[in-house]
């Protein structure tokens, strides 16, 4: 890979995002204390943000790379994975939830390990998996907020979230399915 490509903004803005979980990490470690478990509601906000900026950003400024393909969604992973793990483990989330998530990402994850061994390329992320990572990450969010899990808001951003979680792990499989089918034909 051309170091040129590596170090642009959207995966300087993608590198931000991984490096957050040292901070996220401390504030779940006093995570009783209001302050810290709003600290990782805020660090959740500002993910986000960076998130949907460097995805704008690569696009904008035609710097899409391979290693940006890479080094996006492993962010969102290794960060959304990390906050889930922490709030199944203070009991903040119920456990199908944290097993659609996980199971979801590390199906994923094993999918585009083996489809890039098989076609020598990264298949990038599409609207539908980072609709999903942002509707999970809403619902973590609004969980960190100590938003009332009553409210209407939570519950259809939560329900969305599980048919998201569905659907784009169904979308993953058949865009697999198509890329090696068409890779056998070529």
């Amino acid at each position: 890979m051309d170091v040129k490509k590596i170090f642009n903004v959207s995966n300087f803005l993608s590198f931000v995002r991984l490096l957050l979980v040292i901070p996220a990490w401390i504030a779940f470690n006093n995570f009783d204390d209001t302050f810290y478990r709003y600290s990782v509601g805020g660090i959740g906000i500002f993910a986000a943000i960076t998130d949907i900026l460097d995805g704008y950003l690569a696009r904008k400024l035609n710097q899409i790379t391979e290693f940006g393909k890479i080094i996006d969604p492993l962010a969102d992973k290794i960060l959304i994975g990390f906050v889930v793990v922490n709030l199944f483990l203070l009991n903040e989330i119920p456990d199908y939830y944290f097993y659609l998530i996980v199971g979801r990402d590390a199906l994923i994850l094993l999918g585009g390990i083996f489809i890039t061994k098989k076609i020598g390329k990264v298949l990038p992320s599409d609207y539908l998996g980072k609709a999903t990572v942002l509707a999970i990450s809403f619902v973590l969010l609004m969980i960190l907020l100590n938003a009332s899990r009553e409210s209407l808001p939570y519950q259809i951003l939560y329900y969305v979230s599980i048919i998201l979680i569905f659907s784009s792990l169904i979308n993953y499989l058949l865009k697999a399915f198509k890329t090696l089918s068409s890779g056998k034909k070529k």
